[in-house]
């Protein structure tokens, strides 16, 4: 599908992620005014609010777009996600009849504060990368082979819905208990090994029932959409904790996510293939679509004071072993309810060569090989005041699909006591 031209002019700059053709989902406010919704169009955003009450969008619920979140919108499904999209594209097409209702309520960009795009209902975290699995088991035990489960099923943990923040949000060094190889005892204080982990994550638009599984097929048409993600991960914290029962502080302390939710619809040019199955998949995790989508992503870092940012990581998230929807078909099928606003973590995406290592556990393997930025200092781990940037981007024809920069801070722990 070629570039889809906009009477916004910004909109049709080669360069821009927000083209006609995405026209991703966010929550915005300017001044005193309360957050609401707004869709990404070019360097502009178009209040949602203001279209609804002119009546220039109507899905037959009043006040959708009044709410500083996505879901209510989620709640009414794949044909209302579906008209919504029509009709947008509709009213910022070239030649658009409603061209000069809907200029009055485009907001610059750069004059709006940006919120989290949703509310999340609860956030399950996925290890579904298999080069990252493979490098974990080399770095942690010595041997790249995968537990015995991995080739079977998308392994996964609950986390913590309260801890996932919009881009932009500061993140806090967090405290807790680490414990050294030599040591008889733990000890508590700020991690020392603080680190990312470059995901996607998927959105949930439509709810299940409880006790009713879904298949792939079903769960590929409940996800609305996706962000970036970066589930912040305290290395030391979490070894000495996660046996048996995997992780827990130290991965509860953050996760920040891009502040654009872009959509499945979006996306659908860009479908990729899953990797060929070493083991044959049950049957319940067998879908008929592609699931994975064509997302080239990278990494930046950029120390306090530095001038500039350097690139550390680049991938794709077509690297992945196992794709949203089989996830949130395995998710369900022992019964577990899903709901409008879950967020699923992908996974650490890593390729099979250093520069494309998703986490700092990775590039610089566990901090024995420390890796060198373009402004000269060294990093094994992430340092107090360094920025960490996440980027995706789908490219298309003429035009590129983007979900604005995941970026966090991180800043010295807080005092305990």
């Amino acid at each position: 599908m070629p570039l889809m031209k906009s009477w916004v002019a910004s909109a049709n700059d080669a360069d821009t992620p927000f083209p006609l053709n995405n026209l991703p989902y966010g929550v915005f406010s300017t001044g005193d005014e309360p957050p609401r919704c707004g869709v990404a169009i070019g360097d502009m955003i178009l209040d949602m609010a203001a279209a609804e009450e002119a009546g220039l969008i109507d899905l037959e619920e009043p006040d959708l777009f009044s709410m500083p979140f996505w879901n209510d919108v989620m709640e009414l499904g794949p044909e209302a996600w579906e008209a919504l999209r029509a009709r947008l594209i509709q009213m910022l097409a070239e030649g658009s009849a409603d061209q000069g209702t809907v200029e009055p309520m485009l907001i610059p960009m750069d004059q709006a504060t940006l919120h989290m795009p949703f509310a999340v209902s609860e956030f399950t975290d996925f290890y579904a990368g298999r080069q990252h699995a493979q490098n974990m088991g080399a770095i942690l035990r010595g041997s790249p082979d995968l537990p015995g489960n991995w080739l079977h099923i998308p392994i996964g943990y609950n986390g913590r819905a309260s801890s996932v923040v919009v881009s932009g949000t500061q993140i806090h060094r967090p405290n807790g208990q680490t414990k050294a190889p030599d040591a008889e005892m733990p000890s508590f204080g700020p991690s020392k090994r603080l680190d990312i982990e470059l995901e996607m994550g998927a959105i949930v638009g439509t709810g299940s029932e409880f006790g009713q599984p879904i298949t792939v097929d079903e769960a590929d048409a409940m996800i609305f959409g996706y962000v970036l993600l970066n589930d912040w991960s305290a290395r030391d914290i979490q070894g000495w904790e996660y046996q048996p029962l995997g992780p827990f502080q130290g991965k509860a302390f953050g996760t920040s996510i891009s502040p654009w939710i872009v959509t499945a619809a979006a996306l659908e040019p860009f479908r990729a293939p899953t990797p060929p199955r070493e083991k044959e998949l049950l049957p319940y995790l067998k879908g008929s679509r592609d699931g994975l989508y064509n997302i080239e992503l990278e990494v930046l870092m950029q120390p306090e004071g530095a001038d500039r940012a350097s690139v550390i990581a680049r991938t794709n998230y077509s690297r992945m072993y196992y794709s949203a929807a089989e996830q949130l078909c395995h998710h369900a099928i022992g019964g577990c309810a899903m709901n409008a606003g879950d967020l699923l973590g992908s996974g650490t995406i890593s390729g099979p060569e250093r520069g494309e290592f998703g986490s700092l556990m990775e590039l610089s393997w566990a901090g024995r090989e420390p890796f060198m930025l373009e402004t000269g200092e060294t990093r094994g781990f992430i340092e107090d005041g360094d920025t960490l940037t996440l980027r995706g981007n789908a490219r298309g024809d003429g035009y590129t699909i983007g979900f604005g920069d995941c970026v966090g801070q991180i800043l010295p722990a807080k005092a305990w006591g």
